[in-house]
């Protein structure tokens, strides 16, 4: 803090050290003033945790403690006992005949921006809600861009996880790719949800010591994707991550190395659900937002998650009573680790342009295995890219969620949910990469899109275009759309009005910023926040390549997955808006 001359006159000496305490208002703001050990000492009077009145508090051996949490404060300088709690403002004092001057706007050491970042690690480090969500509405309030506190979740939450990349990650990548659709206040509440689940996952769990790169970066790409394949077939997680590493290191592409993981991701078919491919997928998007610099731990800390999966060529629902694993060996050419059989296709298609048939997603959402392994074997041979087949898979297992029936146990939405997330992450890597191995993973989600089959026996209607006629216009609908979550048991409506919103003309966009605001007014959990994500990335694709209605579908399978989930106690908004009053200065302890 640079010092100055304090020139405007808050007390007289004489008032202040008889009573000890005065509490003052110097140029609109409310100051304690204290005579302590023969000291005058100044401080903000509002307390930095909660708002309350620093004078009420008691003063003893040089320690400010708030009578309300009991925050203590170190006196003469501000700082604060507890991380919790913060630290007090101070301010300048001087005595110049009889009379107490204070300096009430000190020109500070530390910007607002450098403040707030510094408390976002305490928040981290401490798992401190109150002070992550300070935190995440003083960055962007300061003008921070949303990338810097990203980038700093990121490093944490891949330093002090052994487990590697988990939910708490993957909802700070789902919530940093919708952040630009949002409103300018939920856009805090993202940023805050993000690093809130960052926090709680890292909490009370050791650090990720890491392994190094190789001291070589000649090892050809086919040679060290191999090595890598092999390591997390064997589940051995330190030769896996030296090559992961290694390949970042050597200066391969992203397209690269994204082949090295997606062929270590689809070895075996829908790893722990979907989640491992789904996991890698947010670190290569999230590293996307903060720069390819952070590519090496971030990716790295996805190959515990890898090595460690359940492996669905193990499960009795792949084996029974169709050899589901079997059809997909004959694809990929004796093995669900092989792609030679894959290869020969895509020699076959190439030079070949496809256009989806009419009859495919009626053949995906069928109970004929073998037709749909067929299906897809033939498009490849057509020239099917992995990119047109992972995107018509993905539309198959949005069916599955905006026909999900509701009589099924409630469980089972998340069952088609890991679907859709997997078939969403297939999508993204066959956009970010041409290695075959993503063929894989497009016949692995058209499987699991066969084996949710039964969660849509009757399938739950979705209006047809033009069938919900407008009751009011767009925003009332969007306002309706906002009170069904409020209640519980508004699955169909809440489809039913994103039907109607469309049909009647409403902007996309001003749809995502109301779903989008529902979600980050509840406690949403992990999948619920994966939801909503791959429905806005879904209808975004859709709509480039001119398939309306297939945006549309996205909207409402999403929609009536957060009717089923909502309401919920809505404490992360609690802390939030109690976050958002301090920021502004209110205090929140008076009506």
């Amino acid at each position: 803090m640079t010092t100055r001359e304090p020139s405007v006159a808050a007390t007289d000496l004489e008032t202040l050290t008889a009573a000890g305490r005065e509490l003052v208002t110097v140029d609109g703001r409310a100051i304690a003033l204290f005579y302590h050990d023969g000291e005058i000492r100044a401080v903000d009077n509002r307390c930095p945790h909660m708002g309350f009145p620093l004078h009420e508090g008691s003063v003893d051996d040089g320690i400010l403690t708030c009578h309300w949490h009991h925050a203590r404060f170190e006196l003469s300088c501000g700082n604060t006992f507890d991380p919790w709690a913060d630290d007090v403002e101070t301010y300048p004092v001087a005595v110049r005949d009889g009379t107490v001057y204070v300096d009430p706007h000190p020109v500070r050491e530390a910007s607002p921006a450098e403040r707030w970042a510094a408390r976002l690690e305490t928040g981290l480090e401490e798992n401190l809600r109150l002070v992550l969500a300070k935190a995440s509405i003083g960055l962007l309030d300061a003008g921070v861009d949303y990338r810097d506190p990203v980038a700093t979740a990121l490093e944490f939450g891949t330093r002090y996880r052994d487990a590697g990349w988990g939910p708490g990650l993957t909802i700070l990548g789902c919530l940093a790719n919708v952040l630009e659709a949002l409103e300018a206040e939920d856009r805090k509440r993202a940023l805050y949800t993000g690093v809130r689940h960052v926090a709680s996952d890292c909490a009370d769990e050791p650090p990720r010591f890491e392994q190094p790169s190789f001291a070589t970066e000649a090892v050809p790409f086919e040679r060290l994707k191999g090595w890598f394949r092999d390591c997390i077939e064997v589940r051995d997680r330190d030769g896996a991550e030296r090559c992961l590493r290694t390949a970042v290191a050597a200066g391969y592409t992203e397209a690269e190395v994204a082949e090295l993981v997606v062929a270590g991701a689809t070895d075996h078919p829908y790893l722990s659900d979907g989640h491992v491919l789904d996991f890698a997928n947010k670190a290569f998007e999230t590293v996307g937002h903060v720069g390819w610099e952070t590519a090496e731990d971030a990716l790295a800390s996805t190959v515990e998650p890898m090595r460690t999966a359940a492996r669905s060529d193990e499960r009795s629902a792949w084996r029974q009573p169709t050899d589901l694993v079997a059809l997909l060996e004959e694809v990929y050419g004796g093995d669900v680790s092989e792609t030679s059989g894959l290869e020969a296709l895509a020699e076959a298609g190439a030079g070949r342009e496809w256009t989806e048939p009419t009859a495919l997603q009626e053949t995906l959402l069928g109970d004929d295995p073998e037709r749909i392994v067929e299906a897809l074997t033939d498009a490849i041979r057509a020239g099917a890219t992995s990119d047109q087949l992972a995107g018509a898979v993905t539309r198959a297992a949005t069916a599955r969620v905006a026909h999900f029936g509701t009589a099924n146990e409630f469980g089972d939405w998340n069952t088609v949910h890991h679907t859709l997330s997997y078939a969403t992450a297939v999508r993204a890597f066959a956009r970010r990469t041409d290695a075959l191995e993503v063929y894989r993973g497009v016949f692995d989600a058209a499987m699991s899109v066969y084996l949710d089959r039964f969660l849509n026996t009757p399938p739950a209607p979705v209006p047809a275009p033009g069938e919900v006629g407008l009751e009011t216009d767009p925003d009332a609908a969007l306002e309706s759309l906002l009170e069904v979550f409020d209640e519980e048991g508004g699955v169909s409506r809440a489809g039913e009005l994103v039907c109607a919103f469309l049909d009647g003309g409403g902007d996309l966009a001003a749809l995502k910023r109301t779903l989008g605001h529902a979600l980050l007014r509840e406690d949403a959990g992990f999948h619920t926040l994966q939801n909503v994500e791959a429905a806005f990335r879904t209808a975004d694709l859709e709509r480039e390549r001119g398939d309306d209605a297939a945006a549309r579908l996205a909207m409402v399978a999403t929609a009536r997955y957060m009717a089923a989930h909502f309401p919920t106690r809505r404490e992360s908004e609690q802390t939030f808006a109690i976050a958002a009053r301090l920021n502004r200065g209110e205090a929140i302890h008076e009506e």
